[in-house]
Order: structure tokens, then C-alpha cells, then sequence
């Protein structure tokens, strides 16, 4: 674990279903409904009543966050961020990106809610660069952060060795030096 931002961000690698905080969130696709990688497994690990919830909603266009219950997880609440297709770059992208997880952070606050676990939003089927999406993720949090109380604490949570390395370094440059 590696911690930035006087201990408000924090760096793991996990299994972001196992964790037990306020809220973990989905890397969902436009439909909430479920999908494959870290939103297929978020579904399967909360349960049937997710997916009943998520069909009340509607969907949400990418660049938007949306709060259901958590139920079967550890975690209370699971935060829906829609990212980007990456689409080669010109297709405003970074600023949807960036979006879902400013919108993932307004629907943290708003709830009340403390503690906020982010997987890499779009980096999986949908494609996105990681270097790039964690250099826009760390940015946006860090902005975040530094003008608001709510989360405490933010912990970003990749899945494999390389994709916690490749977190460190970009937070080592974005955040500041691991305390």
C-alpha cells in the first residue's frame, strides 16, 4: 500500500469486491446493468438485487455517476461511473474521463459518504491508454481533494502488480511523495 495527499489517497492492490468501505466504484457501461471485468465481477458479488436496482434507473450517458446499495458486497454503496470509449484521443475523452470521476466524487460527498474505492475507469474492454487515464484520474482527485472535506479517504485499487506500479509511479508525480 503506498499513501498520498497527507493520507487521503491510498493505493492498493485488491480485489476491489472485497473491500469493506462506504463505497466502491463500477467502471459501468451506459446500461448499469452489468457487463465484463470489474463491472461483470461487481455484479456478480453484490448480487441480484444490483442489477433490480440498476434496472429502475435508466442507464446514464458516459461521464456520469450514479449511487445504488451495495448489497451483497462489504462495501454500503457502489458509485456507477460511466467512462469513455476510447476512440484514439480526439473524441473528447480525457474530459469524459475525467468527468466520471469528478461526478463519482460528487455523489460520494453528497451521500455523505467517507470513503471511496476507484478500479481504473475504461481501461478494460473500453480501451483507454492506462498511463493516460491514471495521469487524469490522480489529477481529478487530487483537484477534488484539495477543495473538498468529502471522502476522507480515497483509495485507488488495481487489480494486478503492474497496474499498482504503474498507479505509484503517476501518484508519486501527481499526488506527491508517499508518506
Amino acid at each position: 500500500m503506498a499513501t498520498f495527499l497527507g493520507g487521503r489517497v491510498e493505493i492498493v492492490r485488491a480485489d476491489i469486491t472485497t473491500l469493506d468501505v462506504d463505497a466502491i466504484v463500477n467502471a459501468a457501461n451506459a446500461s448499469l446493468l452489468g457487463g465484463g471485468g470489474v463491472d461483470g465481477a461487481i455484479h456478480r458479488a453484490a448480487g441480484p438485487r444490483l442489477v433490480a436496482e440498476c434496472r429502475t434507473l435508466g442507464g446514464a450517458p458516459p461521464g456520469e455517476a450514479t449511487l445504488t446499495g451495495g448489497y451483497d458486497l462489504p462495501a454500503r454503496h457502489v458509485i456507477h461511473a460511466v467512462g469513455p470509449i476510447w476512440r484514439g484521443g480526439d473524441a473528447g475523452e480525457d474530459g469524459t474521463l475525467a468527468s466520471a470521476y469528478r461526478r463519482s466524487l460528487e455523489v460520494a460527498a453528497e451521500a455523505g459518504l467517507a470513503s471511496v474505492v476507484f478500479p481504473s475507469i475504461s481501461t478494460g474492454v473500453y480501451g483507454f491508454p492506462k498511463e493516460r487515464a491514471a495521469r487524469i484520474a490522480q489529477a481529478t482527485i487530487r483537484a477534488w481533494l484539495e477543495a473538498h472535506e468529502l471522502p476522507h479517504r480515497v483509495i485507488l485499487c488495481a487489480f494486478s502488480p503492474a497496474d499498482r506500479d504503474l498507479q505509484v509511479e503517476v501518484a508519486r508525480e501527481i499526488l506527491g511523495t508517499p508518506a
